[in-house]
């Protein structure tokens, strides 16, 4: 029985060594920027740097970024069908009697294309440029 038992502890102690201590080092980080824009001012973008967990999505990034600069601040609004709505960035806000809405965009290799998803699915990826812009529907 205690032949038993060492080897089960040492089978354990190997496995535990091959799989690596644990950390307390949590998971990667993936840097990000993010600009602010606004279509019908003269306001110059904002531009912003901030970070999301590996496989986190874009709401957990204006989170961090939310609760580490002072000025940056935005809300949200659940809606029945399209899940989370992005409403206002920096005081800014979405107006349906306006026209006016946040635009979500990802800026690669100079070419921007519109999000498929909300900030609530998407997952961004290192290094990825983020555009918040404040626009109309009516000018399109």
């Amino acid at each position: 029985m205690a032949l038993r038992t060492t080897a089960l502890l040492s089978v354990g102690v190997l496995l535990f060594l091959a799989r690596g201590a644990p950390t307390d080092a949590g998971p990667a980080t993936l840097p990000l920027r993010l600009t602010v824009e606004n279509d019908l001012s003269n306001v110059t973008p904002e531009t912003h740097f901030c970070s999301v967990v590996e496989g986190g999505v874009l709401l957990g990034a204006l989170r961090r970024l939310q609760e580490t600069q002072q000025d940056f601040k935005f809300s949200v609004r659940q809606d029945p069908d399209f899940g989370l709505l992005l409403l206002s960035v920096n005081g800014v806000a979405a107006d349906e009697r306006e026209q006016t809405y946040w635009e979500i965009l990802s800026e690669s290799s100079g070419e921007i294309s519109r999000l498929d998803v909300g900030i609530g699915c998407y997952k961004p990826k290192a290094n990825e440029h983020i555009i918040l812009r404040f626009s109309s529907w009516t000018q399109q």
